[in-house]
């Protein structure tokens, strides 16, 4: 099945899925990280202020 996302190469059966986030004067970051889609897994990989991270605890932001 063509799905369009890459298979999270962690897991092997959640999906990578991008999200895209705002910067500190409001322009559009698309694809600032992808996250698997299998919640027990939780692999992602991202953007911050131009460096490369991966594996970091994902959590729910207060803002």
């Amino acid at each position: 099945m063509d799905h369009g996302y890459p298979d999270c190469q962690k897991c092997n059966s959640g999906l990578l899925v991008p999200l895209s986030d705002y910067g500190r004067d409001g322009a559009a970051i698309t694809y600032k990280a992808w996250v698997c889609t299998n919640p027990d897994c939780g692999f992602n990989i991202r953007i911050d202020n131009g460096e490369l991270s991966f594996g970091k605890g994902l959590e729910q932001s207060n803002k």
